[in-house]
C-alpha cells in the first residue's frame, strides 16, 4: 500500500499531540518528567519500527502505545526498587579483614603453636597433625599408625596439653 499523503502518519501526530499525549500519562502516574520519558521511548519505538499501515485514529493508537508503555516502566521501577535496600547508614567497615595489628599478632600465635607442635615426640606429633589437622577420625589415626585407640587419645591429650600451655603463655604476655 503506497504511502497516502492525505492520512496523518503515527509520528506527525505525535509531534502535533505531544503535550497532550504528556498530560495524559502525567495524569494517570502522577509525575511530569516520568510521562515525557514515557513519551520519549514511544517516539523512539515509532522511529525504530516501520510505520503501521491502516491506522485510521492514529490519536488513539498512540494514547494506547504511551498508557501500555507507561504501565510497563511503572512496573518495571518498582520491581528495581523492591531490591534496592535502603540502610539508615554505612557500615564502619567495608569488609571485616583483621587490622594489620591483629594479623601480625595472629601469625605469632600461629607460629608459638606450630612450635609446640614440632617440640613433641615424633609419634605424638604425627597422631596430633593428623587428627587436628587433617581431621581423621581417631580410629582411622590408631588403624594407619597401627596403634590402640587408648594411645591415640594419650598422644591427643599431650598434643593438646602443650598448645594451651602456648596460649595461656600468649595471654599472660599480653
Amino acid at each position: 500500500m503506497p504511502f497516502d499523503s492525505t492520512k496523518p502518519s503515527l509520528i506527525s501526530t505525535l509531534v502535533r499531540h505531544y503535550d497532550e499525549l504528556v498530560d495524559r500519562v502525567r495524569r494517570r502516574f502522577g509525575d511530569r518528567g516520568f510521562a515525557r520519558e514515557v513519551v520519549h521511548d514511544v517516539c523512539v519505538q515509532l522511529l525504530e519500527k516501520r510505520e503501521k499501515e491502516g491506522v485510521h485514529t492514529p490519536l488513539a493508537l498512540l494514547h494506547k502505545i504511551s498508557h501500555d508503555q507507561a504501565v510497563s516502566r511503572y512496573r518495571s521501577e518498582r520491581r528495581r526498587q523492591a531490591w534496592v535496600v535502603a540502610m539508615p547508614e554505612l557500615p564502619e567497615a567495608a569488609c571485616q579483614a583483621p587490622l594489620p595489628a591483629q594479623q601480625y599478632e595472629a601469625a605469632r600465635e600461629f607460629e608459638r603453636l606450630a612450635q609446640a607442635i614440632a617440640g613433641l615426640p615424633s609419634r605424638c606429633q604425627i597422631v596430633f597433625v593428623m587428627h587436628k589437622i587433617h581431621e581423621l577420625p581417631q580410629a582411622e589415626v590408631a588403624a594407619r599408625m597401627g596403634i590402640s585407640l587408648k594411645t591415640v587419645e594419650k598422644h591427643l591429650r599431650l598434643g593438646l596439653a602443650a598448645c594451651r600451655a602456648v596460649l595461656a603463655e600468649t595471654e599472660r604476655a599480653q
